[in-house]
């Protein structure tokens, strides 16, 4: 049976024709049959679809959904009075079993709110978060939360831990995810109450690798498979990260210039760096997916080009793959 993937087509800056480019790639690249279904206005999406090209024999549906929320709409407005956007849409395919999963790269509250009043929480869980990659020496650490929950008790940071376990494990194929809780010293005590609970939580949790505290000057040498925050603290480290694409270029190419490097020595020194900031773009993971609710829900980033939608659908493709949800649900059973 094909994997049915619903698809906001007006979700992010580039929309739609960013999303339209990205759903063919990935209906050419996915190995696996796959079937999308794109919800936004008919009346505007068809015709970028006859524009690139589509032909009417490739698995896709348009579904019209009229309404669209725009990144600026308050979430819980959104949820209320657009009921006809393609994220309501999309998210209502899956609930009624027509989809096996959804993805945005629009409003993340709208798409989080409407999440949780559509598809519900899994029993257990009391704040669904997002889990963002973050770039280190060894590869990537799971970052958790990253934006979703900014002011989170000690019991939901060690509910983090348990859910991006549990993603690491199943999705990433990493048996046993070492778990560091960041702050601002790695000796027990250190921080402020709310971390240092959440440490005792974490040191007594079963089922849970945790090894302490690890600074910010540790993540990008490696700390952990997994890095537990609160979504005040990690939406700031994710951003400082995503900066470094762009500053980290500019700085380069301003010292190369004070050095009177020869032409071809920063077009060498330019493709390196332009290598290396590639685990800081959101647009090279796609998605970060949000773990919780009772469904699979991937969220890109609001500037997520065609490349980074197509990056999106194969990684949603794994999250239902893995059936992290039934997973999430047997880990927090009880």
């Amino acid at each position: 049976m094909a994997l049915r993937i619903a698809v906001d087509a007006m979700g992010g800056d580039s929309a739609p024709d960013a999303v339209i480019q990205g759903v063919l790639s990935a209906l050419e690249s996915m190995e696996e049959p796959l079937q999308i279904l794109l919800f936004g206005p008919a009346d505007r999406i068809q015709p970028l679809l006859d524009e690139a090209g589509a032909s009417a024999d490739i698995p896709l549906t348009l579904v019209d959904a009229p309404d669209v929320i725009e990144m600026t709409d308050a979430p819980a407005s959104a949820v209320k009075k657009k009921r006809q956007s393609s994220i309501h849409l999309g998210l209502g395919a899956q609930k009624k079993g027509e989809a096996d999963a959804f993805i945005s790269a629009g409003n993340t509250g709208a798409v989080m709110a409407t999440s949780m009043f559509t598809l519900g929480r899994i029993s257990g869980v009391e704040r669904p978060s997002i889990a963002g990659y973050f770039p280190t020496l060894r590869g990537f650490s799971i970052v958790v939360d990253i934006g979703t929950n900014v002011d989170c008790r000690p019991e939901h940071l060690l509910q983090f831990a348990r859910m991006a376990t549990v993603y690491t494990r199943h999705v990433l194929q990493i048996d046993t995810p070492s778990v560091g809780l960041l702050n601002i010293g790695e000796e027990p005590g250190k921080g402020n109450e709310q971390v240092k609970e959440a440490f005792d939580l974490l040191t007594e949790a079963n089922g849970i690798n945790f090894k302490g505290n690890v600074e910010g000057g540790d993540l990008l040498d490696y700390a952990a498979d997994i890095i537990v925050c609160d979504g005040f603290v990690g939406n700031i480290l994710l951003k400082f990260g995503e900066s470094m694409t762009t500053v980290l270029k500019k700085m380069t190419a301003q010292e190369m210039q004070r050095q009177e490097l020869p032409a071809g020595e920063q077009q060498i020194v330019a493709q390196v760096l332009g290598e290396v900031s590639k685990g800081f773009d959101a647009d090279h993971r796609g998605g970060a997916p949000l773990l919780g609710v009772d469904g699979n829900v991937m969220i890109g980033h609001g500037r997520s080009n065609a490349d980074a939608v197509e990056q999106m659908i194969h990684a949603t493709a794994d999250l239902v793959r893995s059936d992290v949800v039934g997973e999430l649900k047997k880990a927090f059973d009880g």
